[in-house]
């Protein structure tokens, strides 16, 4: 990794509690595609928004607090930067934590991005829960864990790699 990869962020969350089990770090990444009516998050949609800033100071904020479990990509859509989140998720990784990616796009249409984007796929490989889905207002549901609509799915990143289809997470582990 070269220190002077970037990512194009909207904000930080140090500890969040809302955005993954346990409690996580949290990069919401600017540039979103998608546009969704309601979207709890719309600051983030244009590409040019934001601020840049380098992996290595992201890891080291990361690094000041030994209770982290994790590390959330959200968005925006992080998939839009494959290649930095990729490289960030690398590592996360290396220091023990998982990595909870939200995307606006299907577990599906990702896997078939991924088919002619290495580092997408490289990325999903490193993910351990996956938020999929458009946020879709008319199924906006306030009681779900770490999502917004009933259409959005908690996939067991995992587990899914292993079964070869998709295995929704269980809370509670």
């Amino acid at each position: 990794m070269n220190e002077a990869d970037t990512i194009r962020i909207a904000g930080i969350m140090r500890e969040s509690i809302v955005d993954g089990p346990g409690i996580r770090f949290a990069i919401f990444c600017q540039g979103c595609p998608h546009d969704c009516p309601g979207c709890h998050n719309p600051e983030t949609h244009p590409f040019d928004g934001g601020s840049e800033v380098t992996i290595g100071r992201l890891l080291e904020e990361m690094d000041k607090n030994k209770l982290l479990k994790g590390v959330t990509f959200s968005g925006g859509e992080p998939s839009c930067q494959p290649e930095p989140f990729a490289a960030l998720a690398r590592a996360v990784k290396d220091r023990g934590l998982d990595i909870t990616l939200f995307s606006g796009y299907t577990y599906e249409q990702l896997l078939k991005r991924a088919q002619s984007e290495p580092a997408l796929a490289e990325l999903l490989s490193l993910t351990d829960l996956l938020i999929d889905g458009p946020y879709i207002k008319e199924q906006r549901d306030l009681t779900l864990q770490f999502r917004g609509s009933r259409n959005q799915r908690l996939i067991d990143m995992n587990k899914t790699r292993s079964a070869g289809q998709v295995v929704l997470w269980q809370s509670g582990r």
